[in-house]
């Protein structure tokens, strides 16, 4: 498993909290982890963050 998806996993909660920080337009609607489909949750992300994916899973990982 990728570092980012493990993190994601492990830490959800505090990792929703700094990207709705970072993002405040972001809704728990937007940011609902389901395992096993965290590259939908990437996509979410990527969209209102205006990222790459890339750059998304970095930031992630910086966390």
């Amino acid at each position: 498993m990728e570092a980012w998806k493990e993190k994601i996993a492990g830490n959800w909660n505090i990792i929703k909290g700094k990207i709705k920080q970072q993002y405040g337009d972001m809704t728990d609607n937007d940011l609902t982890y389901v395992e096993g489909k965290e590259d939908e949750l990437l996509g979410r992300i990527q969209k209102a963050s205006g990222k790459t994916k890339e750059e998304v899973k970095e930031w992630i990982d910086k966390l």
